[in-house]
């Protein structure tokens, strides 16, 4: 709060994560401008890392995508908000407006306890990169702990293993909506046709839709369908040895009790 004037930015959260605020809103507006994710990135000034990752987390938190990609190389092709995106882009600068004429009004009648807005900025981060919107498809209990498949539209099932305290505070039944958390580093690649024996339950098959490589690692994002990514960090030469360029169809293998679960 500066010269009797306040700043108050407006982040919409689904599930306890951050799923769009004026950053995110402002590059899908670049992106419906432009038709590209690249030039998106470069209009708003982030870079197409940045870019990329912000709006496949919009994707990943929607019911339905925000966004979607058209064909091309490593630099992304072309892009196009859709209509779930455009009304989520009107439905927040609505929003935002009707929060600047609360914040003018606080700034004009000031505040008897300051503590209460301190309070709006509060947020929890987390390190996992995944975080998939799901719902609770089957539950089945055990002596100590529950395994819990999720559904994520269109057909891919994510099974995860918790406690009964923890299935049991967070309420998971059929029907419960949950985010589904992994770390990326989590995510191992393995060939479509060559899925090694492991004791992993969730294998699924999805396209590379983007790859960065660094000196010694490579950050893939997986395509899996409805709009969702998931993201895996591998080695570079692990990589290579997969194929693992934009197109080419992949495993992605991570363990169910690598899988952390939320629900609001």
């Amino acid at each position: 709060m500066t010269d009797g004037k306040i700043d108050a930015q407006l982040a919409l959260r689904s599930d306890g994560r951050l799923l769009v605020g004026r950053d995110r809103i402002t590059l899908l507006e670049a992106v419906a401008e432009h038709g590209s994710i690249t030039k998106a990135a470069e209009a708003v000034g982030f870079s197409y890392k940045t870019a990329w990752d912000a709006v496949a987390a919009i994707n990943n938190l929607l019911p339905t995508p925000a966004f979607v990609t058209k064909t091309g190389g490593r630099k992304g092709g072309g892009a196009e908000v859709t209509e779930e995106g455009r009304r989520l882009i009107v439905a927040f600068r609505r929003l935002e407006e009707m929060l600047g004429r609360i914040s003018a009004a606080i700034a004009e009648e000031g505040l008897q306890n300051i503590d209460d807005l301190l309070l709006w900025g509060m947020t929890m981060k987390l390190s996992a990169r995944n975080a998939i919107r799901c719902e609770v498809s089957e539950v089945r209990s055990g002596p100590v702990s529950v395994v819990v498949k999720l559904r994520v539209p269109p057909d891919t099932t994510i099974t995860a293993v918790v406690t009964n305290g923890a299935a049991a505070e967070l309420g998971l039944v059929p029907g419960r909506q949950a985010v589904a958390l992994v770390k990326s580093s989590s995510v191992m690649l393995a060939p479509v046709d060559e899925v090694p024996r492991l004791s992993v339950r969730n294998r699924i098959i999805g396209t590379v839709a983007r790859r960065i490589d660094s000196e010694v690692g490579s950050e893939i994002a997986i395509d899996i369908g409805g709009g969702k990514t998931l993201l895996s960090v591998v080695t570079r030469e692990g990589a290579d040895e997969l194929g693992a360029e934009v197109g080419s169809q992949v495993c992605a293998l991570f363990k169910a009790t690598h899988v952390i679960l939320a629900a609001g």
